[in-house]
């Protein structure tokens, strides 16, 4: 199959300079480009890594909320941030 498409110069250009500095041919890595975007399921793989990531956080915020001791004052954060705006 063909596709032909009709781009401004300077996109052109752009992409054939990023194309060659990975030694790619402009229409591998246009094809490389379209295919890594989209995954089988319909999810982007910049949707995929988000996910990854967040759920890292998360993973991370819970283990770091093991290790905080409560305020022996009993005080919340909530305290803190309303005596900080003070």
């Amino acid at each position: 199959m063909t596709v032909q498409l009709d781009w401004p110069p300077d996109v052109v250009e752009r992409l054939t300079d990023e194309a060659q500095k990975k030694g790619l041919s402009l229409d591998v890595y246009v094809l490389q480009t379209v295919l890594q975007k989209n995954s089988e399921n319909g999810v982007t793989a910049d949707e995929v890594e988000k996910r990854r990531k967040r759920t890292a956080a998360g993973g991370r915020i819970l283990e770091i909320q093991k290790r905080v001791k409560p305020d022996p004052e009993g005080l919340t954060s909530r305290d803190y941030i309303n005596h900080g705006r003070r």
